[in-house]
């Protein structure tokens, strides 16, 4: 029971940033977004990353390992916005 909650807490956790990226890579707009609230967001989930890896905790490592890659996106786009590309 404990892994059921920990996969649907994980799941549900990491899944609502999907509308966040897939609005930031269809608009290329991220004016909204706090670059230091992503940044910061970013190394706490690289953190919870490490710990499920020393906890050998696989609902944790999983749900950080697609979130820091949900989290990058919007990063590089709003590190990258207005630049020429």
């Amino acid at each position: 029971m404990e892994n059921l909650i920990g996969y649907v807490a994980a799941f549900l956790t990491t899944v609502s940033f999907l509308p966040q990226v897939l609005r930031v890579v269809m608009t290329k707009q991220t004016r909204d977004i706090s670059r230091n609230m992503y940044i910061m967001f970013f190394f706490g989930v690289v953190l919870w990353f490490v710990y499920g890896v020393l906890k050998s905790d696989f609902p944790i490592i999983l749900a950080n390992v697609v979130t820091l890659f949900f989290v990058t996106i919007i990063l590089y786009y709003k590190i990258n916005e207005g630049k020429e590309t």
